[in-house]
């Protein structure tokens, strides 16, 4: 019988995280990191889809947040969620459009962290070619161009002021 321990379903998410700082690093490929976290990341968005679908009609938007859990440095967390409108593009966000009538999933952009927007920025000369696509979603935010795609989506006049 093993003397290891197995992480239960009774243990928190905290005490799992305290654990894993506190043990060497597993040796583990990181085709297979990605492969698990973008199937529950594919499963997340299309329950948000479906919630949307449910609740909405017409299109929507898909956005997702990713959060660092104050307490544990080594703890990120996703949150996906619909709305009706195109939201303030910021850090650490990534929003896809529904489109009601071809039921298609558009991706509009991907902001990484601030931290890894300002190395993006830094050093956008020595990018390789698979992280371009971020560099330019990147270099819009900076510039200010996403924020006119929102309010071009949204049919807000750059004018407006809010009460």
């Amino acid at each position: 019988m093993s003397k290891k321990k197995a992480i239960s379903r009774k243990d928190t998410v905290g005490k799992a995280a305290v654990d894993l700082q506190q043990k060497a690093p597993e040796e583990r490929s990181v085709i297979e990191l990605e492969r698990a976290m973008h199937q529950d990341f594919e499963k997340n968005i299309l329950e948000a889809v479906a919630e949307g679908k449910r609740r909405l009609s017409g299109d929507f938007y898909i956005i997702v947040l990713t959060k660092k859990e104050r307490l544990l440095n080594n703890v990120l967390r996703n949150y996906f969620f619909f709305r009706e409108s195109c939201p303030t593009p910021d850090y650490d966000q990534i929003v896809y459009k529904y489109h009601h009538i071809d039921e298609r999933i558009e991706q509009i952009w991907v902001i990484p962290s601030k931290d890894t927007c300002l190395l993006l920025l830094e050093n956008r000369q020595q990018v390789a070619p698979a992280e371009y696509e971020l560099l330019s979603f990147v270099l819009k935010f900076a510039d200010g161009t996403l924020g006119a795609l929102m309010m071009k989506l949204n049919d807000e006049d750059a004018n407006t002021v809010l009460p």
